[in-house]
């Protein structure tokens, strides 16, 4: 045994806390690229996930991003029934000025040297374009566009599934999932934030918008007849359920503490900043959560079906059963009294640990 002792910020520690199966870190000077692919987990199948490129402060905050996003994957493949693993890729870089075909199609070349362990589609800072340049390197890819065969755009799938899960809080919480009078606030109106504030429009529900883009803000509170309001006042006032649907980590101590809500749910990945922590502190303060992994599974579900033969009707279906999902995880929520986020990972876990039982007795 090596009496090594690692640094909480070194590598080598960072990959022994989510017991991942590989972690390749890709490197091409011709073209820049530097990028981390993580494969967490591929019992119940190939790991899924998405390529993010995001400018990083540096390259372990890069690592502990990937680490954790893709050990997401395997937890939402698993709790929505998908017989997929989990895994997901970042770039270092700012995809408005670093990216380039030559980039992108180096980057299919590492993933099509894993050899079908790990399919990619888009994630933040790339999309259905990019995609395209992967495949000309390798067929593990989806989110490539319609016109080449792809699915093209998750986004109003990713918005149905976050719908699905909406009213099932709503049903728990209210005795009905009508949404018709609540007030939502919907932070972030990105592709999924819109298709969501229209969804919710249809739902009748009073919708308010915020976001960092205002031009873009004007325009989709007037389109959707919502309400634009501030990011920097949206956790001191008072609404049915907050949709966080930008980047992570928005729910901790401090907007805890200052939130009205009845309800969180939203498209956001990682919305809370200590898992353990703060989902602890939202069943004490009586707030319903809805897991994120779990209500923002519909762009997985997207790429999933398309890999195994994209069909529109079929892949909505697979989003709304993200309502008995999410049903399922606040009923074991309540009768162990334990945080959703908790009782959503112990359903996950349980699905993988019984395939993996099968599979060791063929």
């Amino acid at each position: 045994m090596s009496s090594i002792k690692l640094e909480e910020n070194s590598v080598f520690h960072q990959l022994g806390l989510c017991g991942h199966q590989k972690v390749v870190f890709c490197n091409d000077e011709d073209t820049g690229l530097k990028a981390i692919i993580a494969i967490h987990d591929t019992t119940l199948g190939p790991a899924l996930g998405g390529t993010r490129m995001w400018a990083y402060k540096s390259e372990l905050e890069a690592l502990k991003d990937v680490l954790r996003l893709s050990r997401t994957m395997t937890y939402k493949a698993a709790i929505t029934g998908l017989n997929s693993g989990g895994g997901n890729a970042v770039i270092i870089g700012d995809s408005r000025v670093d990216k380039s075909e030559a980039l992108m199609r180096r980057f299919g070349r590492f993933i099509e040297n894993l050899n079908g362990t790990f399919i990619t589609a888009e994630d933040l800072g790339t999309n259905p374009r990019d995609m395209e340049y992967i495949r000309m390197e390798t067929k593990h890819v989806a989110g490539v566009p319609e016109s080449i065969g792809g699915s093209g755009d998750p986004s109003p799938v990713t918005a149905r599934g976050v719908l699905m899960g909406i009213k099932a809080c709503a049903k728990e919480l209210f005795g009905t999932d009508t949404l018709a009078g609540k007030s939502i606030a919907v932070q972030g109106i990105g592709h999924v934030g819109t298709s969501l504030v229209a969804l919710l429009r249809e739902e009748n529900a009073k919708v308010y918008v915020s976001d960092i883009n205002e031009e873009r803000l004007v325009q989709v509170a007037k389109k959707f007849g919502a309400e634009a309001i501030s990011n920097n006042t949206i956790f001191d006032r008072e609404f049915d359920i907050y949709a966080p649907c930008a980047l992570g980590g928005t729910v901790k101590t401090s907007t805890i503490e200052k939130m009205k809500c009845a309800i969180i749910a939203g498209s956001a990945n990682n919305q809370l900043a200590d898992e353990k922590l703060h989902g602890r502190m939202l069943l004490e303060k009586g707030i319903l959560y809805a897991p994120d992994y779990l209500i923002n599974a519909g762009g997985m579900i997207n790429c999933y079906s398309e890999i195994n033969g994209y069909n529109k009707k079929r892949t909505m279906q697979l989003a709304d059963n993200i309502y008995e999902a999410t049903r399922n995880v606040l009923k074991k929520s309540k009768e162990e009294n334990i945080p959703t986020n908790q009782a959503a990972d112990m359903i996950a876990e349980k699905r993988i640990s019984d395939i993996k039982k099968i599979k060791a007795s063929y």
